[in-house]
């Protein structure tokens, strides 16, 4: 029988000596309350931030430029001025688009390139207004409508010709949505490295694709075929859905390459605290703080908004630009997560496990 080791020998004084402030700053370093503390300072950081941003972005909507269409023909004095009543009654928020014609003003509307059409009529003005674009868009100006229609004692005849689906009368649906899709996305890269550490860089991929297809067909089927609240084009919905879960969990895969345990900050700070507000779903761009409104677009969040919105309500008129933001946004990570593999916390060796043991 093997005899146990000697313990290894201690300096003749070094038993209670008192160790120097040195030694206790390395000792609480290596302890797992260091960790522990630095968290508890960042979760409540984070949670400040979390109530901040979302309080910013969205608890005092306020008009900053919102493109109106007007229709020149026929032009009128009483069009003109209610066209300056407007403006001024939304502090020169208008962004005032010229039409010849109704039809090139509705075409515009149809692109997303304008929020309402506002022409002169012989009953008075007409205001056309469009709930899919951005619900308390279309209520601020339905108001400033009625309010500057009454002090000019002009008709005002305002339509909704873009209306919201009866399941989702607040348009917050696919704001709702596309948040699940973020967040499960990266979540579940976490849970990946917490209880699938082992696995290889293309694993890895493949099973945030995989989680990323099943979890995106899940949350459409709920949210259309089992609770009705809205009617989806199911497979563009789908796939928009899980380019956007796939997405998310690369931009955590890529912090991790790069951050290590700390990966969970800037993916946090991207997708929630920053991406989410401003993504438009919620509130839209024009009633935004201008900064958000101009970066929202260019992040996961606003982009899986952006074309899921076009997917249901302006189809036909899907644009390529928010599709090419979640490619970048998801190229990019797959790039540095691949090519930094190596720094990555997971992983496993693949020397046979009794060529690794034999001696």
């Amino acid at each position: 029988m093997r005899a146990p080791d000697p313990e290894p020998a201690v300096p003749h004084g070094a038993h209670g000596r008192p160790l120097t402030r040195a030694q206790k700053c390395a000792a609480y370093k290596d302890s797992p309350y260091f960790p522990a503390t630095v968290l508890v300072f960042i979760l409540a950081a984070a949670a400040g931030l979390f109530a901040g941003s979302y309080t910013y972005a969205m608890a005092n909507p306020t008009p900053h430029r919102i493109p109106t269409a007007v229709v020149s023909h026929p032009a009128t004095e009483r069009g003109r001025e209610f066209v300056a009543g407007m403006d001024k009654a939304l502090d020169a928020s208008l962004d005032i688009h010229v039409f010849a014609t109704r039809a090139q003003a509705r075409e515009a509307l149809d692109e997303q390139e304008v929020f309402a059409i506002m022409r002169a009529t012989d009953r008075g003005v007409s205001l056309d207004v469009a709930s899919a674009s951005g619900a308390a868009v279309a209520q601020l100006l339905t108001e400033s409508a009625a309010k500057v229609g009454a002090e000019l004692g002009e008709p005002v005849a305002v339509r909704d010709i873009k209306p919201l689906q009866r399941g989702d009368p607040r348009g917050l649906a696919l704001f709702y949505i596309s948040l699940a899709a973020v967040i499960v996305g990266f979540v579940g890269a976490i849970q990946l490295s917490v209880h699938a550490r082992a696995l290889i860089p293309l694993e890895r991929i493949a099973f945030t694709i995989a989680y990323a297809l099943l979890g995106a067909f899940v949350i459409a089927a709920v949210v259309d075929w089992w609770l009705g609240a809205v009617d989806l084009p199911f497979f563009q919905s789908w796939l928009i859905l899980a380019f956007t879960m796939f997405t998310s969990g690369m931009v955590f895969s890529m912090f991790n390459t790069l951050m290590g345990r700390w990966a969970m900050l800037p993916t946090w700070g991207v997708m929630v605290l920053l991406g989410n507000p401003s993504s438009g779903g919620a509130v839209s761009w024009p009633l935004l703080p201008s900064v958000l409104g101009h970066i929202g677009r260019w992040l996961p969040p606003g982009a899986s908004v952006n074309a899921q919105h076009t997917a249901v309500y302006y189809q036909g008129h899907q644009r390529i630009f928010p599709y090419l933001v979640l490619g970048v946004w998801a190229l990019v990570s797959c790039t540095v997560f691949w090519v930094w593999r190596h720094r990555h916390p997971g992983g496993r060796d693949h020397v046979p496990q009794h060529a690794a043991t034999a001696t």
